[in-house]
């Protein structure tokens, strides 16, 4: 079984780099600033032969009162507590400080094996601050560079010592792959608290400050016996107000977490749903071909509840008709209300958005489509849909053949995919049509160059002309009647013996003259 590794240390000490070098992949967002890291994230990653389960913490902060850096450090040490080693990371540039000693106590407390790195211990600048960090009392420092890769077989030979031993049986489950679930919204729209309470611990950060969460936290959960991967993601804001760096990396690892997953939970403050970036959320989710499901949470804020969801349900039609019948679910996150709803609505949309349709039925349901509103006639001439089949599911993917499908109008398309999504009981589920023509793309130059000849079989000649063909029966012999009254042809005369040949044939042309006509022989004479 891989060794779970918990990455621990003060704030700004190089942890996040660290887990990324481990993991082979950017996973967890870097900057020079301190406390970018607010949640533990998770990952996979492999040192010489040696698998880890990666743990990046947030920067420890010696606070225990209500605050934010208070709950960061309670995360923290859950991280420790389930971690097989603690790998406790240390500025060598900075030096030992106060707040390393007081982490290191801490650490010493939870009985787990510590190992000690040093890192940006590159050059001889940061020698100092690895003599120092004997000072800990947790074994030798190891100096590693995490930005540049210095130093992980040192850290390699360190991690094998203390890993836990192999005899243990491992448990392999062969299950389904889980089913990729992210959880997006504007900030402070209570997508944390909701994942918390799906999961049953407090296992993100929440509070009432907005913009909390700055990674995509993914965590891995079991539902109903389902492997879940939920990804909890930083809230969108609207373009034109995101302007510090940080910000931007972490809309970015946003729309990344869109992009992978399956089904793509939209968290809405019920006091004020469908905001204009809620829109703008809803429809890059389409834009995706992600399964869509709206969740409206502090439902325990709204009196009147049930004409509330059903003008919200309303609206949601009306603004997103690309998918609309999208399942709209207001619950409370706070006290678990109709919490029940939510997990059944997003595997039977994550149902129809892997749905595969037979032929036979879509071209059955195309025939009733064009009879109940045939297409329109574009420059006098009707577009005519000839066949339909599905290339592809997730989401489901339709090419339709038609004459000139090039003439299609938009809103023709939009009334099959609502037809389909109607027949076929698929709400809210993002669908592509592709409409392509029936002919044939090389007919057209057949016509002008002829068949291509068989392989193997010689060329044909080219055909030369035909002769207009003789006339037959009366106009046979009109023509004839004709002839004979333009009287005989005149033949051809022959070249009399004698004539004369060459350039005496050309000065006796009329109207020829003989080049230097107007000198005479003697003058030719003269004037050489």
């Amino acid at each position: 079984m891989p060794m779970r590794l918990a990455i621990v240390g003060r704030p700004n000490v190089g942890k996040s780099t660290l887990f990324n070098r481990l993991a082979g992949r950017k996973l967890a967002i870097v900057d020079d600033r301190p406390g970018v890291t607010r949640d533990r994230r998770y990952g996979t990653g492999r040192i010489g032969d040696l698998d880890l389960e990666l743990i990046d913490t947030a920067g420890f902060e010696d606070v225990t009162d209500e605050s934010l850096e208070a709950r960061m450090r309670q995360q923290t040490e859950a991280a420790i507590a389930e971690a097989d080693v603690a790998l406790f990371v240390v500025d060598a540039r900075e030096g030992v400080t106060q707040l390393d000693e007081v982490f290191a106590e801490i650490v010493r407390k939870y009985d787990k094996p510590v190992v000690l790195a040093a890192n940006k211990a590159e050059g001889k600048i940061g020698d100092a601050g690895v003599m120092e960090a004997f000072g800990l009392g947790l074994g030798e420092p190891i100096p590693i560079s995490a930005e540049h890769g210095e130093g992980l077989a040192d850290l390699y030979a360190a991690l094998l010592a203390v890993s836990p031993d192999e005899d243990a049986e491992e448990e392999a489950e062969l299950g389904d792959k889980p089913v990729r679930i992210a959880i997006v919204g504007r900030p402070n729209a209570g997508k944390s608290t909701l994942v918390n309470k799906l999961i049953g611990e407090d296992r993100l950060l929440t509070g009432p400050e907005a913009g909390i969460t700055r990674d995509a936290i993914p965590v891995d959960w079991t539902w109903d016996g389902r492997p879940v991967r939920l990804v909890d993601t930083a809230g969108l804001r609207r373009r034109a107000k995101v302007q510090e760096k940080l910000e931007k990396l972490s809309t970015a690892d946003t729309i990344r977490a869109i992009t992978f997953a399956e089904v793509v939970i939209l968290v809405m403050d019920a006091t004020h749903p469908f905001e204009i970036q809620d829109l703008q959320i809803a429809d890059l989710v389409e834009r995706e071909g992600r399964a869509l499901v709206f969740c409206l949470t502090k439902w325990d804020l709204i009196e009147d509840q049930g004409a509330t969801l059903k003008a919200v349900i309303e609206q949601a039609s009306r603004l997103l008709p690309q998918v609309r019948g999208a399942p709209v679910i207001a619950l409370s996150a706070e006290t678990g209300r109709h919490l029940d709803r939510l997990m059944p609505a997003v595997f039977k949309t994550h149902a129809d958005w892997s749905t595969k349709v037979k032929t036979r039925d879509l071209n059955d349901w195309l025939q009733m489509a064009i009879q109940r509103h045939p297409p329109p006639a574009v420059n006098g001439r009707r577009v005519k849909p000839k066949y339909m089949a599905q290339t592809k599911a997730r989401p489901p993917t339709f090419v339709m053949f038609a004459t000139r499908a090039d003439q299609l109008p938009d809103h023709y398309r939009r009334y099959l995919i609502h037809s389909l999504r109607d027949s076929f009981d698929l709400p809210g589920v993002p669908m592509r049509l592709t409409v392509k023509s029936s002919r044939n793309p090389y007919a057209e130059g057949e016509e002008k160059s002829g068949p291509a000849p068989s392989s193997g079989a010689p060329r044909a000649a080219p055909k030369l002309a035909k002769k207009p063909a003789a006339p037959k029966g009366v106009a046979a012999v009109r023509a004839k009647a004709a002839g004979a009254s333009a009287g005989p042809k005149p033949k051809p005369q022959k070249a009399k013996a004698g004539a004369p040949k060459g350039r005496a044939a050309k000065l006796a042309r009329p109207g020829v003259k003989p080049k230097r006509a107007s000198r005479t022989p003697s003058t030719r004479k003269s004037g050489r």
